[in-house]
C-alpha cells in the first residue's frame, strides 16, 4: 500500500510541472528559412539574444531582434530592441508557440531548418563594441541606448546599430564567417547601406583577450580598424 501511495504521489507531482517543448539549448544556433516569394530568412539565436535578417538575393528587406526566453508553458517570449519594418514594437514584448520537430523548428507559422548549433565558431554569441582605436588611440565606450551589436552562431554573423529607446535603426549586415588560425573571415550575404558589397570576402585578424574579442584589419569600405568587443553577459545587458 505504501509502494502504492508513493507511485500516486510521483503521479500528481509530475502532472503540475508544466510540459515544454524544448530546452533553451535546443533553440541556440542559427535556422534559415525561405519564403514562397524567395525572401531569405536567417534567425541567429543566442543564450538570451537574437536577430533575424530578411533578404533576398542582393537586396537586404529589414531585420528585427533583441531578447528571447522560453517561459514555463514552452512558449518563446521575444523582447525587442529593434524591429526595422514595425518600430512600434520596440520594447514590446510578444509570446509565440514554438515548436522543434524532426524536420526543424515550428514558428510563426514558418518552418526552419537548421544551419548549425552554435558550433564551431569560437565567437559564438551576443557582442557589444566597448573600445574603437580613433588617431591611433584607443577609446572605450559605455553601451547605452545606443548598441552596436553583432551576434554570432557557428557559422553565421549579423551587425546590427541601433538605438534601442528610440527603435531608430542605423544599418546592419551579415552572412557566413570562419575562424581559422587566428584570422576570423566574414563574407557578406546582406549589406544594409549598400548592396554593392554583396559577395565580398573580409579576412580579420581576431583574439580573445580576457573574454574580450579584438578585432583588427580593414573594413568595408578599406578603412583600417581595430575594435574591442564584449559579450552582453559580461556587461550584463
Amino acid at each position: 500500500m505504501t509502494a502504492f501511495r508513493n507511485f500516486v504521489a510521483a503521479i500528481l507531482i509530475l502532472a503540475t510541472v508544466p510540459l515544454m517543448g524544448q530546452k533553451e539549448s535546443d533553440l541556440v544556433g542559427a535556422w534559415e528559412e525561405t519564403s514562397p516569394g524567395g525572401t531569405k530568412a536567417v534567425w541567429i539565436i543566442s543564450k538570451d539574444h537574437f536577430s533575424i535578417a530578411y533578404y533576398q538575393q542582393q537586396q537586404f528587406e529589414y531585420t528585427e531582434g533583441g531578447k528571447w526566453a522560453l517561459d514555463d508553458q514552452g512558449m518563446v517570449q521575444l523582447t525587442w530592441e529593434f524591429h526595422t519594418k514595425e518600430k512600434d514594437k520596440v520594447g514590446k514584448q510578444e509570446r509565440y508557440p514554438i515548436k522543434k520537430t524532426k524536420a526543424g523548428l515550428s514558428f510563426r507559422d514558418t518552418q526552419w531548418q537548421q544551419v548549425d548549433k552554435g558550433k564551431p565558431g569560437k565567437l559564438a554569441g551576443a557582442w557589444l563594441i566597448t573600445g574603437r582605436q580613433r588617431n591611433g588611440e584607443m577609446r572605450n565606450r559605455q553601451p547605452g541606448a545606443r548598441k552596436t551589436m553583432k551576434i554570432l552562431s557557428g557559422t553565421r554573423f549579423q551587425w546590427i546599430a541601433y538605438n534601442s529607446e528610440t527603435g531608430e535603426f542605423l544599418g546592419t549586415g551579415g552572412g557566413t564567417y570562419t575562424t581559422v588560425k587566428g584570422v576570423y573571415t566574414e563574407r557578406i550575404e546582406f549589406f544594409s547601406r549598400d548592396n554593392t558589397r554583396v559577395g565580398a570576402e573580409l579576412p580579420f585578424s581576431f583574439e580573445l583577450k580576457e573574454g574580450k574579442w579584438h578585432h583588427s584589419g580593414k573594413s568595408s569600405k578599406g578603412d583600417p580598424i581595430y575594435e574591442i568587443w564584449s559579450t552582453r553577459t559580461s556587461l550584463g545587458i
